[in-house]
């Protein structure tokens, strides 16, 4: 008998309804024998991966953006179950983050040509993430974005989002401590890497999500135009854009700001300041390019 995989796809992602068609053919080309999963309601996503998880399936493939990996990955904790991962969303961070391809074709093949590797989470209070948390423009951006405004215009929908609510974004006090760290500074942006991306763009290149670590990353300033030449020199790239960079590694590590403020994981915004962000190493085995 050959591999038996359960596949779950997230049909309110972006691209998870409109591609539907070209994934059951991407999968349908594949040696192994895939039960699929259409969820349309984000609330039985977890049930319909429960379900798949108590079927012991060889491997579980998911098809979403980072809030769909972010939320169902973690279950797979304990289980010896490999994960695959169609990037659907918008800017597929963890999967960028691993190397996966974006080519939904190229992404499948993974579930048969793929090798393992073991991957770490980041855990914040009872809430994991896969790729980066973030504190500033991110939650505040994450915590009011319009429904559908990511589904129908993607990248740049989001984009000119975020600059309406960067004209209410303020600096904030930022103290992080813990493992012989202690970092007091104005900051415009904390990211916390378990991988070097978010947003689709790779702005903690010191981040590896199989290194034991989580890198917490702050963007020092006292003026909301250091966010923006961070940024921009993040996207060109340019040398300046690690001038207002404060960067500490560590196992487990205290952070708190004043005010306290949201805090966004892999972009759903699901804690608040202070808080303890950890590290959870080798949790999930995840299929990635040989």
């Amino acid at each position: 008998m050959g591999l038996s995989a359960e596949l779950i796809v997230n049909t309110h992602s972006r691209r998870g309804r409109g591609d539907w068609p070209l994934i059951r053919a991407a999968l349908d080309r594949l040696p192994i024998e895939v039960n699929a999963r259409a969820v349309s309601d984000p609330a039985r996503l977890g049930p319909a991966m429960e379900a798949a998880i108590a079927a012991a399936p060889d491997l579980l493939i998911l098809g979403g953006g980072d809030g769909t990996i972010s939320r169902l990955a973690p279950l797979l904790v304990g289980t010896g179950i490999p994960l695959a991962v169609l990037p659907l969303g918008t800017a597929n961070s963890f999967a960028r983050g691993l190397g996966v391809p974006l080519d939904l074709e190229a992404a499948a093949r993974l579930a048969v040509e793929g090798r393992r590797r073991r991957v770490d989470l980041g855990r914040i209070e009872s809430h994991h993430f896969v790729s980066m948390a973030a504190i500033g423009l991110s939650p505040l951006i994450a915590g009011s974005v319009p429904e559908g405004l990511k589904r129908w215009f993607g990248r740049a929908g989001y984009l000119a989002w975020a600059a309406l609510r960067f004209a209410r974004f303020r600096p904030f006090d930022l103290r992080v401590e813990g493992d012989g760290v202690s970092e007091r500074l104005r900051a415009v942006e904390v990211r916390i890497a378990n991988t070097g991306f978010h947003g689709g763009t790779e702005l903690v290149e010191s981040a590896h999500a199989d290194d034991g670590a989580i890198v917490v990353q702050a963007v020092r300033g006292r003026a909301r135009r250091r966010l923006v030449l961070n940024w921009a020199g993040k996207l060109l790239p340019l040398p300046a854009a690690h001038e207002d960079e404060v960067t500490v590694r560590g196992t487990a590590l205290r952070i708190a700001t004043d005010p306290p403020l949201p805090i966004s994981l892999d972009g759903e915004v699901l804690a608040r300041t202070p808080v303890t962000v950890e590290v959870v190493p080798g949790a999930i085995e995840v299929l990635v390019p040989r």
